[in-house]
């Protein structure tokens, strides 16, 4: 894509940057003047920002703010941020105790994002880095992450994608997944014996509420060395480590949320 930069894009970001810096609000003429953008130009980017709720405007000063949806994804940004930097020590532990690949991550839109991971010891292992986007509905953590939802939208989100069958052991009947789904709720974490990789085994444990994102926890190895006892401890280790991460990361968004002024 080289070194293309959409100007109105840009623009949009500036008038936002000046906006959230400016205790009192801003009027159009005061961001054309301080950014040199045409009020025109202003005015349109304002609207757009606005019906998005991006910003707000007094309707008696006619001065903008920032609106709601900017301060929501602030906040769930410095909540994905503390996640990662909670996590990262109980991963690595959990790494060290199972031997096998551990994976941290949250969903975005129809995937899930890998936020961090520490690759296993063995000469043979799963690798993907930070960044690493995988679907929503595959392996373990597609189970881990539905059973946080209610069953009404884990039934409608399987209706709307359908489940892909990956290998032969893939469940697709939707019945028996939301019956492992309902399973999850109740031990806290998912198992996954070579239904989204042929050869591989898995488990994970979700971890929400409290106003952090929606996450989980997930050990990934291949059979020979995940095996059926090992991927027993290895739930039970996912799931203790999911417990404190989310309740270190509660801790210590709540101490960061008091003292922001």
């Amino acid at each position: 894509m080289g070194n293309y930069q959409a100007p109105t894009v840009r623009k949009a970001f500036q008038i936002l940057r000046d906006i959230a810096g400016a205790p009192g609000g801003r009027s159009i003429s005061e961001l054309s003047r301080a950014l040199g953008i045409g009020k025109s130009t202003v005015h349109g980017i304002l609207s757009a920002l606005e019906a998005e709720g991006a910003i707000i405007r007094d309707p008696d000063s006619k001065r903008y703010r920032p609106g709601l949806t900017l301060l929501e994804l602030g906040r769930l940004t410095g909540s994905t941020l503390i996640l990662r930097d909670v996590a990262r020590p109980h991963i690595e532990s959990l790494m060290a105790k199972t031997g096998e690949s551990v994976f941290f991550g949250t969903r975005s839109g129809r995937d899930v994002i890998i936020l961090d991971s520490v690759e296993s010891t063995h000469d043979l292992k799963i690798t993907s880095p930070a960044g690493t986007r995988l679907p929503l509905l595959a392996g373990a953590t597609g189970k881990a992450f539905l059973s946080m939802m209610t069953d009404d939208q884990a039934g409608d989100l399987i209706r709307e994608r359908g489940l892909r069958k990956y290998t032969e052991k893939t469940i697709t009947d939707p019945a028996q997944y939301l019956q492992q789904v309902s399973r999850v709720r109740e031990t806290g974490y998912a198992t996954d014996d070579e239904e989204y990789i042929r050869g591989v085994r898995a488990v994970a444990a979700p971890l929400a509420g409290n106003g952090l994102m929606p996450s989980a926890v997930w050990v990934v190895g291949f059979t020979p060395n995940l095996t059926p006892e090992k991927t027993t401890y290895a739930a039970a280790t996912a799931k203790a480590v999911a417990e404190a991460i989310h309740q270190e990361a509660v801790d210590r968004f709540t101490a960061t949320s008091r003292e922001t002024p």
